[in-house]
């Protein structure tokens, strides 16, 4: 039996037999996501209410997020793309926000930090979904110097810090096996207690936003969504915020 016919695969459990084998050809329910709908009730966003800077209003909302308990509310999907367009999403955590942007962690040479190299721009997800809430940004990323990550980097877990060393991240490995002997290798040269030194291929990511979104699910799929943008100004000059309501 291929894997496409297996019961497992349709999407149910098949129906059992009172010694526990499976009954073959009755799966008792299929799950359909086109049937998977909430309602959502939450109360809606009034532009007046807003802050006049979308990195405050991001304050507002993140400290919304950790009162009300979201698991990895600083979790964020990260998106980039090559320069012949295609694109590429991962989670990563979110290390720290400001008035001049997101900051972020990783390895330069995985393949978000090659891709960021040819196409600086980027889009950031913050899915806060048991709020019926997002945060949706676009930017452009570049790395920070290297002595904010030096900071940050031996801020980490001891465990951590050998880990950045232990993976090639995002290249092929031939098993587990090797990436567990790479990192009991640094164990033994880096004990606890020791100082390891920062990868010169490990940073920090400043993503600048041109954009945040502002995302409250409605009832009926009229959701509210109010995005700051920046507006263009002269050559050399600070531009302005615009905030602007979008339909659903």
């Amino acid at each position: 039996m291929s894997e496409e016919n297996a019961p497992e695969a349709r999407g149910g459990d098949a129906e059992r037999e009172p010694d526990g084998s499976a009954r073959r050809g009755r799966v008792p329910h299929v799950l359909d996501p086109a049937g998977m709908r909430e309602q959502y009730r939450a109360e809606g966003i009034e532009a007046e209410r807003l802050a006049a800077e979308p990195m405050e209003q991001f304050g507002r909302w993140f400290a919304d997020a950790v009162s009300a308990g979201i698991y990895e509310p600083n979790a964020m999907v990260v998106s980039t793309a090559e320069t012949r367009g295609r694109p590429s999403s991962r989670t990563v955590l979110l290390k720290q926000y400001a008035a001049r942007g997101f900051v972020f962690y990783t390895n330069h040479t995985s393949r978000k930090g090659r891709e960021i190299a040819e196409n600086p721009h980027v889009a950031l997800l913050f899915p806060w979904h048991s709020m019926a809430r997002q945060v949706l940004v676009t930017g452009t990323a570049a790395h920070l110097d290297r002595a904010e990550t030096a900071a940050y980097f031996h801020s980490r877990p001891h465990g951590s810090q050998l880990g950045a060393w232990a993976s090639d991240q995002s290249r092929t490995i031939a098993s587990r096996e090797v990436l567990d002997e790479q990192y009991a290798r640094l164990a033994a040269r880096y004990p606890e207690g020791s100082e390891v030194p920062v990868p010169p291929h490990w940073g920090g990511y400043l993503v600048t936003p041109e954009s945040v979104e502002f995302w409250q699910g409605r009832e009926n799929r009229l959701h509210d969504r109010l995005r700051y943008r920046r507006a263009g100004g002269e050559p050399g000059a600070e531009r302005e915020w615009t905030l602007e309501r979008l339909s659903p």
